[in-house]
C-alpha cells in the first residue's frame, strides 16, 4: 500500500482553486508509471499550521499499489510539485501543491530523503482523516497503532470537509 498525502493553499498559475490543484495533482500521481490508482478521499479543509493567518488548506490522500523505489517515488512526486509551481521558500510557506509520501509499502526508513512512514504522520489530523477514507485498515508501522486510535488520540484539529465555506 502507498499513501501519498495531498494538500495545497495557494492559487494555480491559471487561477486554479486549492482543490483543483490537488484534484490535478492527484491525476499526476495516478500518472506514474508502476503505479496503479486504488482510492482517493474526499477533500477537506484545514487551518494553515503553523501560521494560522496563511489560507486554509485542502487536504486529501491518495491510495496506490505497486513497487518503486522511495527515492524514485519522491523524485516522480517532486517533479509533479514543481510542474504545478511548487516554490520550496522555507518550511510550512503556503503552496500550490505538496505531495508527501505517507506510507511506502510498510517501508521503516530512518534516513532522509525520504523517511518512511512520514516522520509527523501521528500528529496531524489533515493527514490521518483523509488516511482512515482511504485504508481504515492501516496501521503504523513503526507505531503499531491503528490510524483510528491515532486520530482519536489527537488534540482537536479543525478539519472539516472542502465544500464547507470558512467561518
Amino acid at each position: 500500500m502507498i499513501l501519498i498525502a495531498i494538500g495545497a493553499n495557494l492559487l494555480g498559475e491559471a487561477g486554479e482553486s486549492p482543490v483543483e490543484m490537488c484534484e490535478a495533482g492527484a491525476e499526476a500521481v495516478r500518472a506514474i508509471p508502476g503505479l496503479s490508482f486504488v482510492a482517493l478521499s474526499p477533500w477537506y479543509r484545514t487551518a494553515a499550521i503553523p501560521r494560522a493567518e496563511d489560507p486554509d488548506y485542502c487536504n486529501g490522500m491518495l491510495r496506490m499499489e505497486g513497487e518503486i523505489t522511495p527515492a524514485e517515488l519522491l523524485a516522480r512526486l517532486h517533479e509533479i510539485e514543481e510542474r504545478f509551481g511548487r516554490v520550496r521558500s522555507m518550511p510550512n510557506a503556503p503552496r500550490t501543491l505538496d505531495l508527501d509520501i505517507i506510507d511506502l509499502n510498510g517501508a521503516i526508513r530512518a534516513v532522509p530523503d525520504p523517511i518512511l512512514p512520514h516522520p509527523r504522520t501521528h500528529l496531524r489530523a489533515f493527514v490521518l482523516r483523509p488516511l482512515l477514507d482511504v485504508a481504515p485498515a492501516w496501521r503504523h508501522p513503526t507505531l503499531r497503532r491503528s490510524v483510528a486510535t491515532l486520530l482519536a488520540d489527537l488534540p482537536t484539529q479543525q478539519i472539516r470537509p472542502w465544500h464547507d465555506e470558512p467561518g
